[in-house]
Parts: structure tokens; C-alpha cells; sequence
């Protein structure tokens, strides 16, 4: 079957259910429930490829080895954007129908917009 990387995007500044700071416990717990029933349907379904969040742009390096034969590191996001990747999900879906709503119920699942992309085949 085709895989498909379903990208979550958050923005900062704006509150998101899933991406916090939470206004209470109950409600962080709540954006995690969700997300982990979603994983588990999934699995159930077999379309649990992959997935994981990831931390803050801030957190990241970007490593150039396209100018000379040392790499050349340096702290922060390869672009300054109002959005950034906050997490992502690889599925298999049967086609882009499947894949359209497996985007949608993460959508939901997570309280964000997310992006829907195809693999290379």
C-alpha cells in the first residue's frame, strides 16, 4: 500500500488543544487521550506506520555539508516561519481517499490543521 505522511503543524503564540500550554491538567490529559486512541485505531486498522512529535524549532541545528569537506552546524530552524512541524504520522492507506480521512480524524484527534503528503514512489 502507498504510504502517506500526515505532518502536524502548529503556530506559535496560537493555542492549540494539542500543543499547549494547557489550561488545565484535565485538558492536556484529554489532547493526549485522543491522540493515543487514534494511534491505537491505527494499529487496529493497519495503517500505524510511524509516528512521533518533536521539540521546538529552537531545539533543532541545521548541518550543511554542501560547501567543503567539513560540515558546517548551526543552532535553530533551516527557516524562520510563522508555522513549524510539531509532529507527524507515516500511514498506509489504500489510496487518497483513505488517506484523506485517516488526515481528518488526525486532524481532530490532535486539534490541529495538519498536511497530507504521498511518498515518492
Amino acid at each position: 500500500m502507498p504510504e502517506y505522511l500526515i505532518s502536524v503543524w502548529h503556530s506559535p503564540g496560537v493555542q492549540h488543544r494539542a500543543t499547549g500550554p494547557y489550561t488545565s491538567e484535565e485538558e492536556m490529559q484529554a489532547a493526549f487521550q485522543a491522540v493515543g486512541e487514534f494511534n491505537e485505531a491505527l494499529r487496529a486498522e493497519g495503517a500505524w506506520v510511524y509516528a512521533g512529535g518533536l521539540v521546538a524549532p529552537e531545539e533543532s541545528v541545521v548541518v550543511d555539508c554542501t560547501r567543503g569537506a567539513e560540515p558546517v552546524i548551526t543552532d535553530g530552524p533551516f527557516t524562520q516561519a510563522q508555522q513549524h512541524m510539531g509532529g507527524f504520522w507515516v500511514v498506509d492507506a489504500a489510496g487518497p481517499e483513505q488517506a484523506e480521512d485517516l488526515a481528518a480524524r488526525a486532524s481532530k484527534a490532535c486539534g490541529n490543521k495538519v498536511e497530507l503528503r504521498p511518498f515518492q514512489t
